[in-house]
């Protein structure tokens, strides 16, 4: 299949062993290609990377760096394509809700989650990414216009 279109890669950080391959396995039904680490310090790398996905589903507590502070993290660098966060915890407080948002999280499930739940959550953090790339792509035709525009003007009288 050459011309098939290249699946949008989810990074999955769960140290749960059982919680990471069913994930996996529905991602993989549901059209995505799954990229997994089992600790924020690896979610962190990953997230990082010049390659890394634009969708990403974390579990909060995990070994090295939590999820949410993977979260704030990343939500401090200047990234040059959009994330969509998505925290998977069995942490039901609504002051812990709130953190996880506060912290940049831009969804937040709780364990033990719902598939139907999760693929709209997915399908819904993939049309606001792409809907931002596509923002980011007008802005920048938009600015090169704009220079061409100067430099016509610096040319005629």
């Amino acid at each position: 299949m050459e011309n098939q279109e290249e699946l949008v890669k989810v990074l999955i950080a769960e140290d749960s062993v059982t919680t990471r391959k069913k994930l996996e396995d529905l991602l993989e039904q549901w059209g995505y290609s799954p990229v997994s680490v089992t600790d924020g310090s690896e979610a962190l790398r990953i997230l990082e990377s010049d390659e890394a996905p634009n969708i990403a589903v974390i579990d909060w507590i995990m070994p090295g760096i939590e999820g949410i502070e993977v979260c704030r993290q990343i939500r401090q660098k200047k990234r040059s394509s959009p994330l969509y966060f998505i925290i998977l915890t069995a942490k039901v407080k609504n002051e812990e809700i709130i953190e996880g948002l506060e912290a940049g999280a831009d969804d937040y499930m709780v364990k033990p989650f719902e598939q139907g739940e999760l693929r709209a959550r997915i399908r819904a953090g993939q049309r606001v990414v792409e809907l931002q790339m596509e923002l980011s792509s007008r802005i920048k035709e938009l600015q090169d216009a704009q220079s061409h525009i100067r430099q016509l003007q610096g040319i005629i009288p």
